[in-house]
């Protein structure tokens, strides 16, 4: 009998890649929960429970008898969402597989190299201070009551639509990408020397899918990142070159982004400061030992030349952002006019 895996979501950018994977690749049996979004990204042999997975009874009643061998939760954000999925999954599964994030690990880092040991605390940023919390409850329900939970941990994980940066609006990262085909200077966090490491929805796709089903998950965090890190700088210069534009940075302390961006409800303590101004080195090997086939097969080099040739043949992918465009200009503005009055008296 094939393996049956329920997907929580199911349609985004990390969950579209496990779905195909185990259909095309693996063989798995494959059903997915959500009000119905972006059907059209799936697979034509998945199974789709359109529901509103906060309407308990309506879920029940359309679960109706149905089994797991992994139930896998993408969108669940606070405590009171995992409870509910106790209710509804204890007994009808054999894995509840939780994402939680990456940003979650101790802020600020005690130590670059990040392990599945490192600290949990995140004092900048709420959405890692849930995540945290929902890892604490479900563990505690693996110990007190053997609920089969595996914690997964991802870091920046990307795909074809969209292209990663640090600093970017409401909107997503397209604004950026216009800013550098039109020539203008772009803001980069802090010096930009800071390390990151990217990595492309497919290569997550395996790492996340060798632990489905796999007993020695059972009761464990694992974190899903590539091998590759890069520097921020690196990874701008890298979107230029695939752009085939010059890269003009400017960069701007996350301090100070964080304190001029609240006024426009930009979140740069959250992200910034508390996840992408930290520099992180993933140490894989925990996840290596479980999922031997893991490994980095999409650079970020191919990854950019991936998702800007998909991104600029597909214009529903170029929203546009006049505010957080206008915002940059402002910035930068206030950067250059800092700048001159530091060098006009600086020989006072």
């Amino acid at each position: 009998m094939k393996q049956r895996a329920l997907f929580i979501g199911g349609t985004g950018t990390i969950s579209t890649a496990i779905v195909k994977r185990l259909v095309t690749e693996l063989d798995w049996d494959v059903y997915v929960l959500n009000r119905g979004s972006r059907a059209e990204v799936l697979p034509e042999e998945v199974h789709q429970i359109i529901a509103d997975i906060s309407d308990e009874e309506d879920v029940r009643k359309k679960l109706g008898k149905l089994e797991f061998d992994s139930v896998c939760e993408f969108i669940g954000f606070d405590v009171p969402q995992v409870e509910r999925d106790l209710r509804l999954f204890a007994g009808r599964t054999k894995q509840y597989i939780y994402t939680s994030s990456a940003s979650a690990y101790h802020k600020p880092a005690r130590d670059y190299r990040i392990t599945e040991g490192t600290s949990l605390a995140n004092p900048y940023w709420e959405y890692s201070r849930k995540k945290i919390a929902c890892e604490d409850y479900l563990m505690e329900q693996y110990r007190s009551s053997g609920f089969p939970v595996t914690i997964v941990r991802p870091s920046h994980t990307y795909d074809e639509r969209r292209i990663p940066v640090g600093v970017h609006g409401k909107k997503g990262s397209y604004q950026v990408l216009k800013r550098m085909m039109e020539g203008k200077p772009v803001i980069i966090h802090g010096d930009g020397t800071s390390l990151w490491t990217l990595t492309f929805n497919r290569d997550f796709a395996v790492g996340y899918t060798g632990l489905m089903g796999n007993v020695h998950a059972i009761g464990e965090a694992f974190q899903i990142t590539g091998d590759e890190t890069l520097t921020w700088n690196q990874i701008y210069e890298t979107v230029a070159s695939a752009l085939g534009v010059e890269l003009k940075a400017c960069h701007v302390s996350s301090e100070f982004l964080s304190a001029v961006g609240s006024s426009h409800d930009y979140d740069f303590e959250g992200s910034l400061i508390g996840d992408k101004a930290v520099s992180v080195v993933f140490d894989n090997r925990k996840l290596k030992k479980a999922v031997p086939e893991m490994r980095t097969s999409v650079s970020f080099a191919e990854g950019a030349r991936i998702a800007i040739d998909y991104i600029l043949s597909h214009p529903e992918c170029q929203e546009e952002d006049p505010e957080f465009d206008k915002w940059c200009d402002t910035v930068l503005l206030a950067m250059e006019q800092a700048k001159q009055f530091v060098e006009a008296n600086s020989g006072r």
